[in-house]
């Protein structure tokens, strides 16, 4: 019987790594804002490129709690992409200000700068591009289109963890940047995680102040914060977890071009690594028949995922907000699939895949 490839693994090579963090938090009793998580904060910064890391609960925490810093709020907009995970556009809705969608670009699959531009009003107060599957998104276009509109940039990372653009780490384009570590990410915890980067010492104090209820001190709440931390437990998981992300990191790139190399068929379009620094968290293609593909490698054992089926603008939770048409993100949410790739797939593995997507068009 033929092996099944699941879409992802979640076990790992670093569980006795992981068992002596968690025990040694354990054997420590201090659970929340402690010696871990000021380590892994520290650790973070310097992996990442930027002078401060803030450990919080989720990426969208992350997003909601960088807005509010920078005092964007209600009145205000800012503009996003209409392809990411729904979080990203919440977290905007999360902070009270409104989000506003831009098309992606057709073939690097993240925000469109002229579409974008084009969205650019009185009440705009800052750009989030998302990072999106890995690939960078365009910073050298969205830091100019900022910089001419004196609007902030604020990096979705969270799925781009070590990923760089024309060689500078993202998260250190605009004034912050947020980052997840949910279980599936490339640099996962055992549960919810987040962080944000920033290079601002103020605002990296603001920020650690707002995810413990706004305290300055034990019991003085100098402003209304929320409770969102990132505990010891996990802290000390995704310090065991970040020595090897670069390791891991070159196993997925490796994996990547293989696939770029066994995929011969017109059924599919691969989109293009346009950065060397792109990390693929996931492997996108666009189907011609997206359905029938996804049936014949279910059929062959192949676990397959859609990210993501539906535009934000047409999501009902969205509804309220201004819906420009994004005629790119409607084509690409029609016809995107993920392939599996994760850093225990093996060569044979990716060779396995790519021959049933090419057969799965052969006539």
């Amino acid at each position: 019987m033929t092996a099944r490839i699941p879409f992802l693994s979640l076990s790992s090579d670093d569980d006795s790594d992981v068992t002596a963090a968690i025990a040694r938090v354990v054997a420590s009793g201090w659970f929340v804002l402690g010696p871990e998580l000021e380590a892994f904060e520290r650790e973070f910064a310097a992996a990442s490129g930027a002078a401060y890391a803030i450990g919080v609960g989720n990426g969208t925490d992350a997003i909601a709690l960088i807005l509010r810093a920078l005092g964007v709020g209600r009145g205000d907009e800012v503009i996003t992409t209409a392809v990411s995970a729904a979080y990203t556009a919440l977290a905007i809705v999360m902070a009270g200000a409104t989000p506003v969608f831009a098309d992606v670009d057709p073939v690097r699959l993240t925000i469109d700068p002229n579409d974008a531009a084009a969205l650019i009003g009185p009440r705009t107060r800052a750009l989030l591009p998302v990072h999106l599957y890995g690939q960078p998104a365009d910073m050298s276009a969205l830091t100019a289109l900022a910089a001419r509109h004196h609007v902030a940039i604020v990096e979705d990372c969270c799925q781009a963890h070590l990923a760089t653009a024309g060689g500078q780490a993202v998260g250190t384009f605009g004034i912050a940047a947020a980052f997840s570590f949910y279980p599936t990410k490339n640099l996962g915890a055992l549960g919810d995680g987040g962080a944000v980067l920033t290079g601002n010492r103020e605002l990296a104090s603001r920020i650690a102040r707002l995810r413990n209820g706004g305290q300055t001190d034990r019991y003085h709440h100098a402003e209304l914060g929320v409770n969102s931390r990132l505990d010891e437990l996990q802290a000390a998981v995704l310090r065991a977890r970040l020595a090897k992300l670069p390791a891991a990191t070159a196993a997925r790139r490796a994996l990547a071009r293989r696939y770029r190399e066994a995929l011969a068929t017109d059924g599919v379009a691969v989109p293009p690594e346009l950065d060397a620094g792109h990390v693929y968290h996931l492997f996108p293609v666009l189907c011609r028949d997206r359905t029938a593909l996804q049936s014949r490698l279910a059929a062959d054992g192949i676990e397959t995922l859609i990210h993501y089926p539906i535009p934000l603008p047409r999501q009902p939770a969205f509804a309220a907000f201004r819906r420009a048409p994004c005629p790119h993100a409607a084509d690409v949410c029609e016809r995107v699939l993920s392939l599996p790739l994760h850093p225990r797939m093996t060569p044979s593995d990716v060779a396995r895949v790519a021959g049933a997507v090419n057969g799965a068009f052969t006539i």
